[in-house]
């Protein structure tokens, strides 16, 4: 059904504009005035079409994707019908790519179409573990009980991200406040200091030629090294687009002592929510370990999980498959263990998701806390260096002099 755009008088001769659906403008004018209004300017919305939006703009971010998924689980729960919901969430959003993504939607529903189908031609917007969970809400009849959980669980994993990343933000920047108050003084403070002790002909101490070779190299290859640097990143960033060179990539992420451990944690934790989330959808086993594997960054681990789906579905145990390949932490196989043999393997896979993020918070609050020490201790030493490197020709000046 086509949008307008509309302006109008209301009963008091006040100013209105807004948007509705109509079959054609003079459909448009009818509904207007039955509101009580009195068009002035009805037309088409213009760029309504999603074939016309910039690939960037049919993508929706986590907080974005949760809104709406929690106001369509509410009005949906209120036995309001799925295209009516659709359309006030659609109203209600103050985006313009939401209200495009939800009138799309809307339209493909009205059509006769499922709404997890309608939400498949937009899988930039909507991941693969959405629309699965969409999908098994329909078939069991509790799709607003299901939407509910995709919100909560949304929310939850934007709350995560986004208290690691605040977490990382101190550490980022003490870092590059170090790295440029280092190349000040190597490129332009130290320079100047020294000049003075070369002029005056004496033998330098060795620190202070050393730190005279690093200012010199600062200050004639930084550009140069910049630009390299700049290179590199470029053709990291060409490579982990390429899917051998990811998988290698992702190999060696994994031996990285420190990190290895910590993205081995995070990958666990995003495996078993998803697979709780899907399994209180009631989706089926096997389908939900290969949508909970697709939604692995890493690729190494995503392909020993797309494996323990195989093995599960070749009849094997899902514990048993998890053991073999080495990336789920003993409590977490211990839970799930028992979670299959109590029958309540969802109850277990959400509670070892919740420790093991907790889990995992709780380390990477250690490691920053422990980088940011470091980084001072580190910065303090490297000036350190530099003022003795400035005071040692000093002394021996006033030693000669004496």
């Amino acid at each position: 059904m086509p949008t307008f755009d509309y302006r109008a008088d209301d009963a008091l001769g006040q100013r209105c504009k807004g948007r509705l659906d109509a079959d054609s403008s003079r459909h448009a004018r009818q509904l207007l005035r039955e509101r009580g209004l009195w068009p002035r300017q009805v037309r088409e919305s213009s760029g309504f079409s999603l074939a016309g939006l910039p690939s960037g703009s049919r993508r929706l971010s986590a907080a974005e994707l949760a809104l709406l998924t929690l106001q369509l689980s509410t009005l949906v729960q209120a036995g309001l019908p799925l295209e009516e919901a659709l359309h006030a969430v659609a109203r209600q959003s103050a985006r313009r790519r939401v209200t495009t993504l939800l009138s799309a939607v809307r339209d493909r529903v009205m059509e006769g179409h499922a709404l997890a189908s309608a939400l498949g031609l937009f899988p930039t917007a909507f991941p693969e573990l959405f629309r699965a969970t969409v999908a098994a809400g329909e078939r069991s009849g509790h799709l607003g009980h299901v939407l509910e959980q995709l919100a909560l669980y949304t929310q939850a994993r934007q709350a995560a991200r986004q208290k690691i990343q605040m977490a990382l933000v101190y550490p980022s920047i003490l870092m590059l406040a170090s790295v440029a108050i280092v190349g000040f003084l190597l490129g332009y403070v130290v320079p100047d200091v020294v000049q003075i002790f070369l002029d005056s002909g004496q033998s330098l101490p060795w620190l202070t030629q050393a730190l005279i070779a690093v200012s010199g190299g600062v200050r004639h290859y930084g550009l140069f090294a910049l630009s390299v640097l700049v290179l590199l990143v470029g053709v990291w960033r060409w490579s982990v687009r390429q899917p051998l060179w990811r998988l290698r990539w992702d190999r060696l992420a994994l031996r990285i002592p420190l990190l290895g451990e910590l993205l081995r944690a995070m990958e666990a934790a995003r495996f078993a929510s998803t697979l709780a989330i899907l399994g209180q959808s009631a989706v089926p086993l096997v389908d939900a370990l290969e949508i909970a594997a697709a939604v692995i960054g890493n690729r190494s681990i995503r392909g020993r999980m797309s494996e323990v789906a195989r093995s599960v579905r070749e009849g094997g145990t899902l514990t048993r498959g998890l053991e073999l390949s080495g990336d789920i932490p003993p409590m977490m196989l211990h839970m799930i263990a028992s979670g299959e043999r109590a029958g309540e393997l969802d109850r277990l896979l959400a509670r070892a998701a919740e420790q093991q993020e907790s889990s995992l918070a709780a380390r990477i609050a250690l490691v920053v806390s422990l980088f940011e020490p470091a980084m001072l201790v580190l910065m303090g030493g490297v000036v350190l260096l530099i003022v003795l490197a400035i005071l040692l020709p000093i002394l021996s000046l006033n030693q000669l002099v004496n």
